[in-house]
């Protein structure tokens, strides 16, 4: 793999896919982005995201890695990665409702081989096909890293289940339709040696006992996330996701390939800003020539661009084994801790070259710097990937 800010690919369908999606990407869905002067910091509502999605699905894109059955084109998870690189490396803020991302397909995820036929038909094909949005409600206040800890809770009665709690980064929350609930069954893993069990439920997010309410507004200032509170909220028996107590299984069960499905997020945004700090140097003049004259400049652009390598080198390569088949639980580990720590450097010196810039509101780089300070927590954070790590090397041979 060649190091590129562009990258070119050779191989259908990768190759046309990528034109078009840039041609989209920079061309109708910026358009659209201006005339609606849509920021990063836009609370962002149906109304501006239905079109993207009906658009994004008339192209092709929207749900693209899914099988064909389901209006897909059936990706491999690589070719999945570089159109995932593509959307970030655009800076297009709406570029999460691209490929469905955000309350879309890829939202929902592997989730769909556990829905029975009603759920589909009801929940799932709706989002699909860019009609209904969803979120996933696992986190709570005290239940992030340690996920088990929830305190939301599920108890059957009759035909239906109660649910009380109160979920956190719910994100798309404020534009879903419904979400995707793990909570604990009630009474379980209340003593001694009696383990918690979970159940996932969809719920309603217009159901009675059930209010979204806003979310924490992260560090990025984007307005995507919200909070669910669940007060005796009942919900019907035929919205349990797959088998009573399975629940966990089923929100953990891609984790291997959710970590290195968003790599290339970062890696796209990284891209991007590297772009833009090499646009700079050639074009900021200091003391009568362009920055990137200067030798210290030079060898912070050159370190930028070696972790950059580096860093989508590994991804990639990880990528491709899962694709054969391969166990990559120790390399996604890997491959989640070094590019959201590379990423990191990489911006920070961005904003140390884009000087006052880089460090006001509004400029481009101070945005990245802020949304990529993120993935080093966010989907597990970089303490918790060590450890995946060493865990993983514990039992080679």
């Amino acid at each position: 793999m060649t190091f590129s800010l562009r990258p070119a690919y050779d191989a259908p369908p990768l190759a046309a896919l990528v034109d078009r999606l840039r041609d989209y990407l920079e061309g109708e869905l910026a358009d659209y982005e201006r005339e609606r002067g849509i920021t990063p910091a836009t609370r962002l509502t149906r109304a501006d995201l239905e079109p993207v999605w009906q658009r994004s699905r008339e192209l092709g894109f929207y749900g693209i890695h899914l099988p064909e059955e389901h209006g897909g084109q059936n990706l491999t998870y690589t070719q999945l990665a570089v159109l995932k690189e593509e959307v970030a490396a655009s800076g297009r803020v709406l570029g999460h409702s691209v490929l469905g991302d955000m309350g879309g397909p890829l939202r929902a995820g592997d989730i769909l081989r556990h829905a029975t036929e009603g759920q589909l038909k009801t929940y799932f094909l709706p989002v699909v096909r860019g009609e209904r949005a969803c979120c996933f409600s696992l986190t709570e206040t005290d239940a992030g890293s340690d996920v088990r800890s929830m305190r939301t809770t599920a108890e059957k009665d009759g035909d239906s289940y109660v649910l009380n709690g109160h979920k956190v980064f719910s994100s798309a929350g404020p534009f879903a339709d419904f979400a995707i609930v793990v909570a604990r069954m009630a009474g379980s893993g209340e003593t001694e040696g009696d383990k918690p069990r979970f159940s996932a439920f969809l719920v309603d997010l217009d159901s009675p006992g059930c209010r979204v309410e806003d979310g924490a507004t992260p560090m990025s200032g984007e307005h995507i996330e919200s909070d669910i509170v669940l007060d005796n909220c009942r919900v019907p028996a035929e919205n349990l996701l797959g088998e009573e107590g399975k629940g966990m299984r089923i929100a953990l069960g891609r984790v291997t390939v959710n970590r290195l499905l968003h790599c290339p997020t970062a890696l796209g945004a990284t891209r991007r800003a590297l772009d833009l700090t090499l646009d700079r140097t050639r074009n900021r003049k200091v003391a009568g020539q362009p920055l990137l004259m200067l030798q210290a400049i030079q060898h912070k652009v050159a370190d930028m661009a070696t972790e950059l390598y580096a860093a989508r080198s590994m991804t990639y390569a990880a990528l491709a084994a899962l694709d054969r088949g391969e166990d990559v639980r120790t390399e996604a580990f890997m491959c989640k801790l070094y590019v959201a720590e590379s990423a990191f450097r990489i911006l920070d010196e961005a904003v140390q070259i884009h000087g006052k810039e880089g460090l006001t509101q509004g400029n481009e780089i101070e945005y990245l710097f802020r949304k990529i300070r993120m993935f080093r927590i966010l989907t597990g954070t970089s303490e918790i990937q060590r450890n995946g790590i060493a865990h993983g090397l514990a039992f080679l041979a």
